[in-house]
């Protein structure tokens, strides 16, 4: 067994500074979570699966056995000794019901505890333990981890890091490889002088349009954004659905797009499909998705210990502003035209220091204006688009806990001031999107039967 960080610390009043992302991400005006959710396919046995738990998880980070301390208008991690039955949950539902009656308890339950706010007094992380059978697992587990704490890369991997492969639990995951730049790369080479000059144009433009867009704009209301104050603050009601990477990664080849390209052009012609199937007289507004990008300078997924050994643990995270294709009533919808619009924004922002210079420039402002300058600013940020999305590789083998196989794993994000967001994750050839919508105002069964359409016609157009 790996060992990532000693669990055997002296504990005293020295205090570490908390990075300004994580800082702007535990505020008054923005505070995220991330909930990772892995079903057993087996009855969950509590005292079994927290062995492994109780080795593994802490020695991930030293910030999940420290607590955040508020001196001096700062953040700061404090070493605590950790108890972890304080950190286990375990709810009690009633006896006797049927799966499909379990899992509206469940639903019912992920809304409210992505509501409840961390107690500060103790490590910002909690494993919840549902023990009910649900259609689709006999038993589930809730990993709810401040976003202070990393981010989605960071917090899935140290999950990963607890649940080992099943057929053998001494050998390492594999991640698929997200490296599909290379022939890019080359021709980048042979063209180095009018690389730099279309980087140089291309970060100009990605900063001017991302501060337009943040400081005086916004997108209006619609099917998938209600604009309602504090949307944050209300229950989120989340569905999932799944599909084949294989198909996915064969319209990928057609196109030369990615995946990534692939996903996102989906999920917008579903939202498209929604939107004209919810407005009763549809507007041609502008709708603006928020795809969030990996800054780790790293091909494809690196292992948990290479990430530490790199220094890539926390939030290395850049949100990408990528408009939504329009089309007026009547008017033909190229469905490969999602797929382009996405793959042509994300090269773009590939191949632009916009990303860097943005942290530059919000570091700046942390230092002359303080952590919360910034929190208000990405508040801002997410406020002002319809939706976002946000994208991880899930490993490739089946894993498990303390002999628990793991049948399913997803994600996702409560705290967002948006009605509407995509988390992605892969596992064994299958790709999951999660969809978290405002209780409400998102019909999110319809909105999933739209994504299943768009998918369906996007497979069956390229491929045909």
């Amino acid at each position: 067994m790996a060992t990532y960080q000693s669990n055997f610390v002296e504990f005293g009043d020295e205090l570490k500074p908390m990075s300004l992302s994580s800082e702007c991400l535990n505020s008054d005006d923005l505070s995220l979570c991330i909930l990772g959710v892995a079903e057993s396919e087996v009855p969950i046995d509590v005292d079994k699966i927290l062995v492994p738990l109780k080795t593994d998880l802490l020695r991930v980070n030293t910030g999940f056995h420290s607590i955040v301390v508020r001196k001096n208008g700062k953040q700061w991690w404090k070493l605590v000794k950790v108890r972890f039955e304080d950190h286990v949950v375990i709810p009690t539902f009633p006896h006797g019901l049927s799966p499909e009656s379990y899992s509206q308890y469940f639903d019912d339950y992920l809304s409210k505890i992505a509501l409840d706010k961390l107690p500060e007094t103790r490590p910002l992380w909690e494993l919840h333990v549902i023990k009910y059978p649900t259609p689709t697992a006999a038993g589930t587990l809730v990993f709810k981890m401040h976003h202070a704490l990393g981010d989605g890369f960071s917090i899935m991997g140290a999950i990963f890091s607890v649940l080992k492969r099943a057929d053998n639990p001494s050998l390492p995951l594999t991640f698929p490889s997200v490296s599909t730049r290379s022939e890019e790369k080359r021709n980048n080479i042979c063209k180095s002088g009018l690389s730099l000059i279309s980087r140089f144009f291309n970060t100009v433009f990605d900063i001017a349009s991302s501060m337009v867009h943040t400081a005086w704009f916004g997108d209006s209301r619609s099917a998938v954004r209600s604009g309602t104050h504090l949307v944050e603050r209300l229950p989120m009601e989340t569905t999932r659905i799944t599909f084949s990477l294989d198909d996915i990664r064969q319209v990928k080849s057609k196109l030369g797009a990615s995946v990534n390209d692939v996903v996102c052009g989906m999920i917008f012609y579903g939202v498209h499909l929604y939107t004209k199937m919810v407005e009763k007289n549809p507007k041609n507004s502008s709708k603006t998705a928020l795809v969030l990008l990996n800054t780790r300078m790293l091909s494809g997924y690196q292992s948990l210990e290479e990430m530490l050994k790199n220094d890539m643990w926390g939030n290395h995270f850049a949100f990408m502003h990528i408009p939504l294709p329009s089309y007026s009533d009547g008017q033909k919808v190229d469905l490969k035209r999602f797929i382009f619009k996405a793959r042509k924004i994300i090269k773009r922002n590939r191949n632009s220091m916009a990303v860097y210079l943005n942290g530059i420039l919000l570091s700046l402002m942390g230092n002359f204006k303080g952590s919360e300058a910034v929190s208000k600013y990405v508040h801002s940020i997410m406020a002002n688009a319809s939706f976002s999305i946000s994208n991880l590789v899930g490993p490739m083998e089946k894993m498990a806990i303390a002999e628990h196989p793991i049948s399913s794993i997803y994600f996702t994000v409560s705290g967002a001031p948006q009605s509407l967001i995509f988390p992605v994750i892969s596992y064994m050839g299958k790709l999951t999107i999660v969809i978290s919508g405002e209780k409400g105002f998102i019909d999110s069964q319809l909105l999933a039967s739209c994504m299943n359409e768009a998918f369906k016609k996007i497979v069956e157009e390229t491929l045909k």
